[in-house]
């Protein structure tokens, strides 16, 4: 399944009628150029998972920086690493999940 599909189905299984209204997902663009990436984990099965702060810096236009932040996934990439940021937010969410 490709990451696109990945993330609408997980954001799907934890929409419980608060949750997508208070916390939810949001994607932006930074104008550096980039993206960001902000998932809540209040309320989920992640909240409570430890996440290892994720750097890679290749060029100046090819990087990305993932950490967990007040129960926020924050993924933050250059302008054409925004599928990287959300398999990184993947990799980690299947992982606590499936207690591996």
């Amino acid at each position: 399944m490709d990451v696109l599909a990945w993330i609408q189905d997980w954001f799907a299984s934890n929409c419980n009628g608060d949750w997508e209204h208070i916390e939810g997902i949001h994607i932006m663009t930074l104008d550096n150029p980039g993206w960001g990436v902000d998932i809540s984990l209040s309320d989920t099965g992640l909240e409570a998972e430890p996440f290892q702060k994720t750097v890679v810096e290749r060029t100046g236009e090819d990087w990305l920086h993932c950490f967990v932040e007040d129960q926020v996934f924050k993924g933050r990439g250059g302008v054409r690493n925004l599928e990287e940021v959300l398999q990184v937010f993947r990799k980690w969410a299947e992982r606590g999940t499936d207690g591996t």
